[in-house]
This record gives C-alpha cells, sequence and structure tokens, in this order.
C-alpha cells in the first residue's frame, strides 16, 4: 500500500505593477523559482502558469481594498512595484496628479504592507520588497520625496520584523530600461548608455539582496556610489547641484 505524501503548496507571490519593467523581470524570475503568481496591475494582463492576474488601479480606493484584502488572505511575498512619474516641475504639475502619485507611492505602499505582514510574522517567514528610486536619497522633486518615504519606512518596518524572520527590503534602482519613462513623456536621450541597467538585471540582484536578509538594495555599482555619496553630503549642496541640472523627476 502506497503511503500519501503530504505536498507543501508553492509559495505565492503578489507583485504590483507587473504588467511590464521591473515588475514583469520579477514575476519572471518568480515564476522560474516555482512561485505561484498573483500579479496586479491597471493594464491588462496575460494569466500565468501558475496564479492569477488581476486588473486594478491602486489610486482607487475600492481597487486598493480589493488587493488589501488578498494581501491580507496570506502571501509569501509582496512586491510593492507599481509607480509613475511627472515630466513636469511641481508648479507647472496639476495638484491632482500630484495626490494620485502620493497614493500610489505611499499609501498603497503602506496599506499593502499593513495587510500583508501579519500573516508573515505569525507564520514566521516572507518578506515584502517596496520598490523606491536611486533619486529616494537625493531632493530633487515630488518624486523623489515620496520614494524617499518608502526608503524610510521600509527600513524602519524591516527592523521590526527581522527578529521574526520576515524580511522588508526597499529596492533603490537608477536608470532602468522600462516603458516608465516613456508613458511619462521624458526625454533620455542625454543618459549615458553604462548608466542604464535591465529590468532583469535589477531584479535579480534585489532578490539576491532579499534573500541575504537586505533592508537595502541598489542595483549597480554606480548606483550604490551615488546612493553613498548622496548620503553624505549636506542637503543644501546636493539641492544647488540639482538646480543646475534639468533633473525634473524619475532614475527609473
Amino acid at each position: 500500500m502506497l503511503r500519501r505524501m503530504n505536498v507543501a503548496p508553492p509559495p505565492t507571490a503578489l507583485i504590483t505593477g507587473a504588467a511590464s519593467g521591473i515588475g514583469a523581470a520579477f514575476a519572471r524570475l518568480l515564476a522560474a523559482d516555482g512561485y505561484r503568481l498573483i500579479l496586479v496591475d491597471r493594464e491588462p494582463l496575460p494569466s500565468p502558469s501558475d496564479g492569477e492576474p488581476i486588473q486594478a488601479d491602486l489610486t482607487e480606493p475600492g481597487d486598493l481594498a480589493r488587493i488589501e484584502e488578498r494581501c491580507r488572505s496570506g502571501v509569501d511575498l509582496l512586491i510593492n512595484n507599481a509607480g509613475f512619474g511627472h515630466p513636469t516641475r511641481f508648479l507647472d504639475t496639476p495638484i491632482e496628479a500630484e495626490v494620485t502619485m502620493a497614493r500610489l507611492h505611499m499609501e498603497a505602499v503602506l496599506r499593502l504592507t499593513h495587510a500583508g505582514l501579519p500573516s508573515m510574522l505569525e507564520r514566521g517567514s516572507g518578506g515584502v520588497v517596496n520598490t523606491a528610486s536611486l533619486l529616494g536619497f537625493l531632493p530633487s522633486s515630488t518624486y523623489s520625496a515620496s520614494k524617499s518615504w518608502v526608503i524610510n519606512f521600509s527600513q524602519a518596518t524591516a527592523r521590526a520584523a527581522r527578529p521574526h524572520g520576515v524580511t522588508v527590503m526597499a529596492l533603490c534602482p537608477g536608470f532602468t530600461r522600462t516603458g516608465f519613462h516613456d508613458s511619462a513623456r521624458m526625454d533620455m536621450s542625454k543618459i549615458p548608455g553604462p548608466l542604464w541597467m535591465s529590468p532583469d538585471a535589477v531584479a535579480a540582484k534585489a532578490l539576491r539582496d532579499f534573500r541575504r536578509r537586505k533592508s537595502l538594495s541598489v542595483p549597480g555599482w554606480h548606483n550604490k556610489l551615488i546612493a553613498a555619496v548622496a548620503r553624505t553630503l549636506p542637503p543644501t549642496f546636493t539641492s544647488r547641484l540639482l538646480a543646475t541640472t534639468d533633473m525634473r523627476e524619475p532614475a527609473r
């Protein structure tokens, strides 16, 4: 008589902003690692071979509540990756657009992390990756301010979660070849080629750092150098330096 074997279900990863770019790269890598995927995006999504696509706009309260409930029901890995930027400076941008960006970059990250963490802490495993930006270290725009919040929030939450076996990490990519800048109508032709990374390279480095239980991941040696210098310079100096450039919004 054959004894029935109990097979553990595959781990589940919920990824926001999963239709393209870094989010899609995370999905490919995690699928190869055997994760069951829950892919969230405001754009239509293909159905993953093992998982479910959810079309949702996280700036809409009803859609955000739906994804909160899905996180609350239990996921092993939450990747808050959805984001966007503006092609115009602060006073040239409609305030409604700025508030919408704040909702996505801060409120959605806050609410989904708050919904997903309790079951992870109870199990003593799992984690959260929050996509910030290299610009989170530089006072350059409201985009960078929102990403600075993501970095601080993630590192503070990481300290509380680490003793319980749960990892929370802020991912700070630099210039990444995605559709991000095109959708924001930004001309990035002056950025030197060596400063760019592929979404797959960014996601792969992020997952390596996550498995090492780091609370901060800055992919690329050039980005690490920029982040290190930015954190040592006085804010007044970096503000003057950025004022001499035409950098308006995101690095990713």
